[in-house]
């Protein structure tokens, strides 16, 4: 497995910025992806990027604010979130799947194998 550590968690005010970071100890030929789980709501992708960084994916409901991209060399995964709104608001989790990408999704959080241990956002109006 993967280990994993994500930072970069804040609060914001709605509109605002946040960029969070996947620390890991190696990426080579893991999809990687982002997940986000609000209090009593199951886990949601938000994001994932395939194994060369080129394919990016996003859930509906942050294309155009949320851009994913990945370091390969240093092992690093980042979630750049922009125009942040309440329902942003979870904690945020980076996530390792040692294969590639399934096309055309963020896929389920069953499809991933490593998992950090999250980094609180919040989103305030």
């Amino acid at each position: 497995q993967v280990q994993l550590v994500e930072s970069g968690g804040d609060s914001v005010q709605a509109g605002g910025s946040l960029r969070l970071s996947c620390a890991a100890s190696n990426i080579t030929s893991q999809c990687m992806g982002w997940f986000r789980q609000a209090p009593g709501q199951a886990r949601e992708g938000v994001a994932r990027i395939s194994l060369n960084g080129v394919i990016q994916k996003y859930h509906e409901s942050v294309q155009g604010r949320f851009t994913i991209s990945r370091d390969n060399a240093n092992n690093m995964v980042y979630l750049q979130m922009n125009s942040l709104k309440p329902e942003d608001t979870a904690t945020y989790y980076c996530a390792a799947r040692p294969a590639r990408c399934k096309a055309g999704r963020v896929g389920d959080p069953s499809e991933y194998a490593s998992w950090g241990q999250g980094t609180h956002v919040t989103v305030s109006s």
